[in-house]
C-alpha cells in the first residue's frame, strides 16, 4: 500500500478508535525493525515498560531480547508531567536517541499529551514540538492517537494530521444493520511517496497486525 513503507525520517500518524490496533501497530513497527537491527525507541504515556513486553510476548515477539541486547529502549513518559515530558522530549530525549542510534520511534499516545493541554495554542505547541524534536532525532516515527468517537475518520484533538507527513486511520468495518464486522485500515496522506487509497480489510492475529494483500489495489495510486 505504501510502495515499500514508510518515507525515512517521516513522522506519522496512526489514528482510531480503542482496539483498533494502534499499540500493536506501534510495537509491530519496532520489533519488524529490530529483526533487520535497527534500533528503535518506545515513549510510552500509557504503558509501562512490563505491560507493553507482555503484550509483544502475546504476538511471539522477541521484545524481551531486544531490550536486553540494547536494539529497543522503552522509555516511560508520566502524562500527568507535560511540561516536564516536552522539556525532555526537546532536550535531553533526544540528545539520548540520537546517542542511542534509534532509527524507529513510536509515541504512544500524543492524545493524552494532547488532553492535559490547557488551551489550543498549548495543544499546538505541544504537537509541533513533540513532531520536530522526532524529526530532529532523524529517526521514522509513528505517534498514535485516539480518534474522534463521534468522527472517527479524524483525532479528538482535530490538529495531529497537520503535524505529520502521513495518517493513517484504522477503524471498524460496519455492516448495514449498524453492527462492527470487522476492521478496516487506510492511509489518508503520505508524503514523498505513492500510496494506495483505497480502504483495507485487516486482522489483529497471533503474528500482530495483517492486511489482507488479496484485496490491495494495486493499481489505484
Amino acid at each position: 500500500m505504501l510502495s515499500g513503507g514508510f518515507p525515512a525520517g517521516s513522522v506519522v500518524l496512526v489514528t482510531g478508535l480503542p482496539g483498533t490496533g494502534k499499540t500493536c501497530f506501534g510495537l509491530q513497527f519496532l520489533t519488524s525493525g529490530a529483526a533487520r537491527g535497527e534500533r528503535g525507541a518506545f515513549l510510552s504515556l500509557e504503558e509501562d515498560e512490563s505491560a507493553l513486553v507482555a503484550t509483544a510476548r502475546q504476538f511471539g515477539w522477541a521484545v524481551d531480547q531486544a531490550v536486553s541486547s540494547g536494539t529497543l529502549k522503552i522509555v516511560r513518559l508520566d502524562p500527568r508531567e507535560t511540561k516536564q515530558n516536552l522539556h525532555r522530549i526537546q532536550g535531553e530525549v533526544v540528545k539520548e536517541l540520537q546517542a542511542f542510534g534509534a532509527k524507529r520511534i513510536v509515541v504512544d499516545s500524543v492524545s493524552l499529551l494532547n488532553m492535559l493541554a490547557e488551551d489550543e495554542a498549548g495543544r499546538r505547541s505541544t504537537l509541533f514540538t513533540l513532531a520536530g524534536a522526532c524529526r530532529a532525532s532523524g529517526a521514522t516515527t509513528v505517534l498514535t492517537a485516539e480518534a474522534d468517537p463521534l468522527h472517527p475518520e479524524v483525532t479528538r484533538d482535530g490538529l495531529s494530521e497537520y503535524v505529520a507527513d502521513g495518517v493513517i486511520l484504522l477503524g471498524y468495518s460496519t455492516a448495514s444493520d449498524g453492527h462492527r464486522v470487522g476492521l478496516s485500515l487506510r492511509v489518508l496522506k503520505m508524503r514523498r511517496t505513492p500510496h494506495a487509497r483505497t480502504v483495507q480489510p485487516y486482522a489483529i492475529g497471533p503474528q500482530g497486525i495483517t492486511v489482507d494483500a488479496r484485496a490491495v489495489d494495486l493499481g489505484r495510486f
